[in-house]
């Protein structure tokens, strides 16, 4: 079974009318998808249930990341606005109903209390980076690796389950994946002024910025002059590229440790994928450039 299927096999369960009408779900959490399920399938005996496993963690990440997106401002919105609002509500806790169901169903009932173990421990890890983020006691590399542990987390109620000796680069491959994922996230935020705030770039000119740079930020200052100056003078761009690579990197260094030849394949394309936005693309036929 190829790794993508899961993403068709969640799409009976996120595709709804209703939703793609009213609002937009977040990302599917494809890159560590990909990476459990290497992982999973490719044990010295193969888990039965490699398939549901990937597809109900999918489920509860989505149903996590909608959630994150609800809209928490208490001033009056348009009838659009809310419902977007109600309806980020309803997919969230549907999808997340659905690992209920779906891992039930299986007789999966230890895997249930391992995943939702793993949730309140991302919801606690998320409440510190908010607390700390509030009282500005963040440096920028910090709030990039919380952000990792946070989107991987939950992923590591499947540890337990791994062969001894795939416990060690698992756990390696899992965070620098994720943390991977969190460089894209923050290098689109640089294109978007608006985003500024609260990002990779917003802690580091604060850790790094003149008094008066500092001073416009924590008046929350993002008028688009601005913060524009602020990423080209601090390289914020070519400082996420250097870090992306670095973790791709990490990538290879637990895929060297592994003995299997197809996992060794799955963690060198999934480190490719995340070089592509990098890469400069090619000019079209009969372009100079």
């Amino acid at each position: 079974m190829k790794p993508n299927k899961i993403y068709e096999m969640a799409k009976k369960y996120v595709e709804y009318d209703m939703i793609q009408k009213h609002t937009e779900l977040p990302a599917f959490p494809d890159s560590r998808i990909r990476l459990l399920f290497a992982f999973l399938a490719n044990q010295r005996t193969p888990l039965l249930h490699s398939e549901l496993y990937s597809l109900v963690v999918s489920l509860v990440q989505l149903g996590m990341d909608t959630h994150d997106r609800i809209d928490s401002d208490s001033g009056r919105v348009n009838e659009r606005e809310m419902r977007s609002r109600q309806l980020k509500v309803l997919a969230g806790d549907y999808f997340s109903s659905r690992f209920f169901q779906l891992l039930a169903q299986a007789g999966q009932i230890d895997m249930i209390r391992l995943i939702s173990d793993r949730v309140c421990e991302v919801n606690r890890l998320k409440i510190n980076l908010y607390m700390r983020m509030k009282q500005l006691k963040l440096s920028a590399d910090e709030y990039l690796n919380q952000s990792a542990m946070v989107k991987t987390e939950v992923f590591h109620a499947f540890t337990g389950i791994l062969d001894d000796k795939f416990v060690k680069p698992w756990s390696e491959a899992l965070f620098s994946v994720g943390r991977c994922e969190a460089v894209l996230e923050e290098l689109a935020k640089s294109d978007k002024p608006e985003m500024f705030t609260g990002s990779w770039g917003y802690w580091h000119v604060l850790c790094e910025g003149t008094e008066e740079e500092k001073r416009k930020l924590a008046e929350k200052n993002s008028e688009p002059t601005f913060i524009q100056l602020l990423v080209t003078k601090y390289d914020i761009r070519s400082q996420l590229a250097e870090k992306l690579k670095h973790s791709v990197t990490s990538i290879q260094a637990a895929a060297a440790r592994l003995d299997s030849d197809k996992l060794v394949r799955e963690l060198a394309q999934i480190g490719e994928t995340f070089m592509r936005p990098l890469m400069p693309t090619a000019p079209a036929l009969g372009e100079r450039r």
